[in-house]
């Protein structure tokens, strides 16, 4: 015989298996908890394809986007200066843009996965190539944060490829 603390709900368990009680009742939360779970990762796919749209959109506008100046420098690093600063914004945005269509529609889902860790293997290969833009005496500058936060994209990009690769 199990022990437990609560020795009463245990007989009447035994008793009465059928009668639900307050403490074997789900509430509203749990209900809601349990729906959102099954949804979660289609929640963080959209939410990651919707920032991607947004902020590839704004790389098409002249010094629209806050992150130009950093993308512009990187992305000349990454090509030895082999691509021109006029296409590396349009390109970026149309790149992001794409990757981020793909995530909140579910299309094409997997190479856009793809593309998108690609894009942040050099997102985050400008912290050590503009170590000097992105840190200062260690500590991550305006533009090293705001590479840093793709850390939180990163994780939520794994769950979803998690997913689809489980099907």
């Amino acid at each position: 015989m199990l022990l437990t603390s609560h020795p009463r709900r245990l007989l009447r368990d035994r008793l009465l298996p059928a009668v639900r009680t307050p403490s074997t009742r789900r509430t509203a939360t749990q209900r809601a908890a349990e729906y959102y779970r099954m949804r979660s990762t289609a929640v963080l796919r959209i939410s990651v394809g919707v920032l991607y749209c947004w902020f590839g959109a704004l790389k098409f506008f002249p010094a629209a986007s806050p992150a130009e100046e950093v993308a512009t420098a990187a992305m000349t690093k990454l090509t030895g200066g082999l691509l021109p600063t006029t296409l590396s914004m349009p390109l970026l945005g149309t790149a992001e843009t794409l990757i981020g269509l793909a995530l909140v529609t579910g299309l094409f889902l997997r190479p856009a996965l793809m593309a998108f860790f690609g894009h942040m293997a050099g997102v985050f290969t400008s912290l050590a190539l503009l170590h000097g833009q992105m840190w200062h005496h260690g500590v991550p500058t305006l533009e090293g944060q705001y590479v840093l936060k793709n850390l939180v994209l990163v994780a939520a990009c794994l769950t979803v490829a998690a997913d689809e690769v489980s099907g």
